[in-house]
C-alpha cells in the first residue's frame, strides 16, 4: 500500500508537468511534490535531498534547446534519479559452491515470503544446487502447510514441524 500510494503520488507529479507550460517554476514545484511524497514514505531527508539536486542539475528549463522534448528529458531525470536512490553501488551477495549458503527473508504479514523463498529454491535447484527450505515461522498457522505445499511443488527438500516451538532445534 504504501509503495502503491508512493508510485501514484510520483506519476500524478510527473502528469502535472506534463499539464503545464514547462519551467523552472514547475521543474521546482514537481520535485517538491516529489520530495513530500518520499519523505513521508519515509525516505531519508539526505537522499531526497541528493534526488532534487540531481535533477535540478540536469534540468535546467531555460538552457534547453528549443527543438527539445523537455518533458521527456524531466521526466527521464527524475526516473535516473529515483533510481539512483535504490542503486547502493554494491555487488548482490553470491553464493558460494562448497559452503552453506543461507538466506533469510524477513518482511510484513502476506508480503509473499514463502513464495519468493520457494522461487529462489527453485531457481538453485535447476541451477545444481543442493538446496532446504526450513519452516521458522512457529507462529503462525498454517505456515508449514503452505511451505510444504510450496516445496512438494517445486520438488525442493523443506524441513519443519508441527510441534515444535524453536525452528533451531
Amino acid at each position: 500500500m504504501v509503495l502503491e500510494d508512493l508510485g501514484n503520488k510520483i506519476t500524478n507529479a510527473l502528469r502535472n508537468i506534463v499539464a503545464e507550460d514547462v519551467t523552472d517554476e514547475a521543474v521546482e514545484k514537481m520535485l517538491n511534490t516529489i520530495a513530500t511524497a518520499l519523505l513521508m514514505s519515509d525516505v531519508d531527508v539526505k537522499l531526497v535531498k541528493r534526488m532534487q539536486n540531481e535533477v535540478k542539475q540536469e534540468c535546467k528549463v531555460d538552457q534547453m534547446a528549443s527543438g527539445v522534448n523537455k518533458r521527456r528529458l524531466i521526466q527521464q531525470a527524475v526516473i535516473k534519479a529515483l533510481t539512483n536512490l535504490l542503486d547502493s553501488k554494491k555487488n548482490p551477495y553470491k553464493p558460494k559452491r562448497g559452503k552453506t549458503n543461507v538466506f533469510m527473508f524477513v518482511g510484513l504479514q502476506g508480503s509473499g515470503k514463502t513464495t519468493s523463498c520457494t522461487k529462489l529454491a527453485y531457481y538453485y535447484k535447476r541451477k545444481g544446487w543442493k538446496v532446504l527450505l526450513v519452516c521458522a515461522d512457529t507462529y503462525r498457522a498454517g505456515a508449514y502447510d503452505q511451505l510444504k505445499q510450496n516445496a512438494t511443488k517445486a520438488k525442493v527438500a523443506y524441513y519443519g514441524s508441527y510441534t515444535e516451538s524453536d525452528p533451531v532445534v
